[in-house]
């Protein structure tokens, strides 16, 4: 850490790195861990399963809600009040959805629960820039990105283990349970922006500094562009469980492997990011990563239908582009402002979350065939990144640091 940062007398910088760590982790533990109970879940509440499955796309939208109010607040208020509140909310609203016999009163229970990961994760990002600089924060993004890579690796096999011994209301408790650890810690957790950095003003003053974020055309053409990558991703995690075990006919606990391989292949993409990230220029990175998500698209629609294996290998060279594009476009992003930290964190997790919702609404409509459903999603949103990624080229509004 840099002198002129507040130093960390509990956590230390490991400490530090490790509670920003399971905060990024929230939404895949929030959503992977119990994927696997989905079918089981919509049999219990006799419920279709685009009805169960609001439990996931609401929470997303709940979370990309709760970003732009706690991120912002963090400004005015400090990041250690705003992330103890977030995870109050988070805590009490994950035991919530471990009681419930309504699977309506559950899907409201996943609104407030996405609204307390909001501030989790917009937190995660703004004590990262308020903590790092230059080549560390790079470094320090991309561990973080890596070591998320658990998350979505170990929830689903967690959750299917728990549904063979217990039912899918454990998996909540579980939740309930890494969230007051982190409530533990986060009073350990010394404020990590300065006095003299707070922004002053009402809590209506705050968040509209998030307008301010938005105006500057450095941060928001280059961010859309990134944040396309989330929709084609997020239809997978929709269906991904459908798509194994209905289309395929593999158990849960076969279909947490396959899914926990295609986690542990998106550790590649921050681990390349950390080796090249100040060898190769910015601009053919985005190429690359356009090409090869490209490719993967034709790749799942020509091959993905075949057996659970294609659909796994056509998936994943994607699963690697999106994991690289996080640290690679949240260092860039990060870089094109100075100050309203807390309102930057909040709009680059709320796009990235907007979008991403949108992707698992689009992947959950009633395709023919969800596989078909993924393919054309990811090449109709590919396109739409191009278009996107020619605006930041060619507009004479778009000047960005590093680009």
């Amino acid at each position: 850490m840099q002198t002129n940062q507040i130093q960390q007398k509990y956590l230390k910088k490991t400490g530090l790195i490790a509670l920003i760590t399971i905060l990024g982790m929230t939404p895949p533990l929030s959503t992977d861990m119990y994927m696997p109970s989905l079918p089981k879940m919509a049999a219990y509440f006799h419920a279709p399963a685009a009805l169960v499955n609001l439990t996931m796309v609401l929470f997303f939208i709940s979370m990309a809600l709760g970003m732009l109010i706690f991120g912002p607040l963090s400004d005015r208020n400090g990041r250690k009040k705003i992330l103890i509140l977030s995870l109050v909310l988070y805590m009490i609203s994950s035991a919530g959805c471990a009681v419930t016999t309504s699977v309506y009163l559950l899907i409201f229970m996943r609104v407030i629960q996405g609204l307390g990961a909001g501030g989790m994760v917009s937190l995660s990002i703004a004590i990262i820039k308020d903590s790092f600089d230059g080549q560390t924060r790079a470094t320090a993004l991309a561990v973080v990105q890596s070591m998320s890579v658990i998350a979505p690796i170990a929830a689903p096999v967690i959750g299917a283990l728990i549904i063979q011994v217990s039912t899918w209301r454990m998996v909540f408790l579980v939740l309930a349970a890494i969230s007051a650890v982190c409530l533990i810690a986060t009073f350990f957790f010394e404020e990590s922006i300065h006095e003299d950095e707070i922004n002053e003003g009402s809590v209506i003053d705050s968040i509209k500094r998030i307008g301010v974020i938005a105006r500057n055309a450095n941060f928001t053409a280059f961010l859309i562009a990134v944040s396309l990558y989330s929709a084609p991703f997020m239809a997978y995690l929709a269906v991904a469980s459908y798509v194994y075990e209905d289309h395929f006919g593999l158990l849960p606990t076969t279909f947490s492997i396959f899914f926990a391989i295609n986690a542990l292949s998106s550790v590649f993409g921050p681990l390349i990011y950390m080796k090249i990230n100040s060898k190769v220029s910015s601009k053919g990175t985005m190429w690359v990563l356009l090409f090869a998500g490209a490719a993967s698209a034709n790749a799942m629609l020509l091959f993905g239908h075949f057996s659970p294996v294609a659909f796994l290998a056509t998936m994943i060279p994607f699963s690697i582009v999106n994991s690289y594009m996080r640290p690679f476009s949240t260092n860039l992003l990060l870089d094109q402002i100075d100050g309203d930290t807390g309102s930057a964190s909040a709009l680059l997790n709320f796009t990235h979350t907007l979008l991403g919702s949108i992707g698992m609404f689009i992947g959950s409509l009633p395709w023919q065939s969800y596989i078909s459903g993924i393919g054309m999603t990811m090449l109709g949103f590919m396109v739409l990144t191009l278009a996107a990624w020619f605006y930041v080229l060619r507009s004479k509004k778009v000047n960005m640091k590093g680009l």
